[in-house]
């Protein structure tokens, strides 16, 4: 990996270059929340955010999109796919859309996805933790790859890591921009990364959770917290992992209709419904404790299928936090 500085007087120039890709999405606050929108200029960006209510996933797996129309009898792809920036990308949403990629570019390959994964040049930044982040738990708080280049905040720039042949591409094009990184640059950014680790508040000891999610299929803590949940669906929507969705038609007119791809949650009664009427999900507690199977499953090639970004404590409207039911339902073995 190549290390270049690109000192704060240069920032406005290198960003207004990356405009030149396509479309350039950054961290907006609107409120109380942030969102990934278009922006025009830096000072668009709130780039000290720690967290966007939908995460860079969005971007890949739409909410709601079209696949096709139906118009005269014929199916029609929609089209329109072009390359674009995500600015301000946090490490943990970095290692959430690797996950996604170890399910839409494996055999079946989701074209839609492929695509717009292909189209975009990703650009992550540091970030400091506050009370709802766990994932230095999960070894998701630094990313080694899955960026194009991801910059680290120092007192007069940033440190900038090239992760991509097209960050390379980027940094030679823009070579007047950077510079060599100095010892005291390597200094300052030895010290953000060790005040950064220090400011977790949050940890989810992860030795032997699948093993011990198997052996407290039974405890009595999910019955606490699924009669606590409402089952809205808020934490699978704000998950940078979650990948289920349901393709449905959708007739505008007698003679015209649209084909789309929509998010579907794990937390709908009829997301467990199959042919025949059968719901081998029926009951709030089988889908509350589904989802903890689901995010602590474990991968050795991929880890967790959680990143610890903290989005399904914070936009919980029962205040579940996901860390503290884990820890009951361990202690609740004897």
């Amino acid at each position: 990996m190549r290390y270049v500085k690109l000192p704060s007087e240069n920032f406005g120039e290198f960003f207004n270059f990356l405009q030149r890709l396509g479309p350039t999405y950054g961290p907006v606050k609107e409120g109380k929340t942030h969102h990934f929108r278009e922006v025009k200029g830096v000072s668009e960006m709130d780039l000290n955010y720690t967290r966007t209510m939908l995460p860079p996933k969005k971007f890949f797996v739409r909410p709601r999109e079209r696949l096709f129309r139906l118009e005269n009898g014929w199916w029609k792809e929609e089209d329109g796919e072009r390359p674009f920036v995500l600015f301000g990308v946090h490490a943990c949403d970095i290692h959430g859309l690797k996950i996604l990629d170890k399910v839409y570019l494996s055999d079946p390959v989701d074209p839609y996805y492929s695509k717009r994964r292909q189209n975009a040049f990703i650009v992550g930044i540091s970030c400091m933790p506050d009370e709802y982040c766990f994932c230095k738990s999960l070894g998701t708080h630094f990313a080694m790859d899955g960026f194009d280049l991801f910059l680290h905040e120092l007192p007069d720039g940033w440190l900038v890591r090239i992760g991509s042949v097209r960050g390379h591409e980027v940094a030679w094009e823009n070579e007047k921009l950077f510079e060599e990184v100095t010892d005291e640059d390597l200094r300052h950014f030895k010290e953000f990364e060790e005040k950064r680790a220090k400011a977790f508040q949050k940890e989810l000891p992860q030795e032997g959770l699948a093993d011990m999610l198997d052996l407290a299929y039974n405890s009595p803590v999910w019955k606490k917290y699924a009669e606590k949940c409402l089952a809205c669906g808020n934490c699978n929507m704000v998950c940078p992992t979650c990948r289920c969705y349901e393709v449905c038609d959708r007739w505008v007119d007698a003679y015209s209709s649209v084909r789309e791809r929509r998010y579907d949650s794990c937390f709908m009664e009829s997301h467990g419904i199959v042919a025949g009427g059968h719901n081998f999900r029926p009951t709030r507690l089988d889908r509350f404790r589904h989802r903890y199977y689901c995010k602590s499953y474990f991968d050795p090639s991929s880890g967790f299928n959680c990143v610890g970004c903290g989005r399904c404590d914070e936009f919980c409207p029962a205040k579940i936090e996901h860390v503290k039911v884990l820890e009951e339902v361990r202690g609740s073995l004897r």
